[in-house]
């Protein structure tokens, strides 16, 4: 099933939560919504479940027109960052509710959902589970149960809001190679709203980044990295430092992508891990700052009075081949930088 989104706009109060918003999502594609904190990804999210109604605009299920169809005759299937199960509920109960409460016309009889679940149950590796309680259960055992009920139902779009939000950094990663997984034996149209851009990169099809309700950049997560769109969505997704175009002076700069207006101020943009760093003392930059963080060095760079300190990423293996230590003067150069204008 393609799910499109035209021109979606939703305000509250004065504020503007969805600007005029367009999106496309076929069939076994799964696209990110990556933002901050109110950029609007999850009202967005709502809206594609029917949880809540646009100002203006529509949602089409293969060219259907959805947007004023009750969230029962949606069926889409929705995970809450917090789970939203019924703790007074077997993991069994749970995830046959949405059977459950169905109509008596489109109820499925008592074996067929006990063959559902089962099913899910060992799909989802919660086999020997069934009769524990949601507050018996780890949080990623919890997690698969939420995502369980939400397929339980047959859906035609799956939903995730932040699905790995309240989970530890080593069970997240494991569940998102997990998801990726079983997305691509589902089959679904699947959105999921992230603030995370390492697990958009690592999960997603597409990203879509948001701003203040407005969609700044749709693209592969690879080429939206490579070649953003605007200072926001460089930033939002990785680190980045800021220069101005004198401050480059005494940087090998071997390339700069982008165009910017000659008759305005520029800045250019070069991520950490795009610089070197060679130990001279002729060098236009000293070391005031190095940690070691696992496989990785993280550096800042002194470059004299009134010159923005710059941030530095190197493996660990080239920092201690270059012998690299607190003070030390160094010369700089990068890779690569992006050229845009200031707003």
């Amino acid at each position: 099933m393609r799910l499109s989104l035209l021109n979606l706009s939703k305000r509250h109060n004065t504020s503007r939560i969805l600007d005029n918003v367009s999106l496309e999502v076929d069939r076994g594609e799964l696209v990110a919504l990556l933002g901050p904190s109110g950029s609007g990804k999850t009202s967005l999210l709502r809206i594609i479940a029917g949880l809540d109604q646009p100002d203006s605009g529509q949602v089409l299920f293969d060219g259907n027109d959805m947007t004023q169809v009750s969230v029962r005759d949606r069926r889409v299937g929705f995970v809450f960052q917090n789970y939203a199960l019924f703790r007074h509920m077997s993991v069994f109960e749970n995830i046959a509710f949405g059977l459950r409460v169905k109509s008596r016309r489109e109820r499925p009889a008592r074996a067929e959902i006990a063959a559902t679940v089962t099913s899910l149950l060992n799909r989802m590796q919660l086999d020997g589970l069934d009769q524990r309680k949601p507050d018996q259960l780890s949080g990623g055992q919890r997690q698969r149960v939420a995502l369980a009920r939400a397929l339980a139902v047959g859906p035609s779009v799956l939903l995730l809001d932040e699905p790995f939000g309240a989970l530890d950094a080593t069970v997240r990663k494991d569940l998102r190679r997990w998801l990726r997984r079983l997305h691509n034996e589902l089959n679904l149209a699947t959105v999921f709203v992230t603030h995370d851009q390492e697990e958009a990169l690592e999960l997603a099809d597409r990203v879509v980044v948001m701003n203040r309700g407005r969609v700044e950049q749709d693209g592969r997560p690879q080429d939206v990295y490579d070649a953003p769109a605007n200072p926001f969505v460089l930033g939002f997704m990785g680190a980045a430092n800021r220069l101005s175009r004198g401050e480059t002076q005494g940087i090998a700069l071997n390339h700069i992508d982008g165009a910017a207006s000659t008759d305005k101020a520029a800045s250019v943009y070069i991520r950490p891990h795009d610089i070197a760093l060679t130990p001279d003392e002729a060098g236009t930059g000293r070391i005031r700052f190095l940690v070691e963080i696992g496989a990785m060095v993280r550096l800042e760079i002194e470059r004299g009075p009134g010159l923005t300190i710059i941030e530095v990423e190197l493996s660990r293996q080239i920092a201690h081949q270059l012998g690299l230590k607190l003070g030390q003067t160094v010369a700089i150069s990068a890779e690569r930088g992006l050229l845009f204008n200031d707003d």
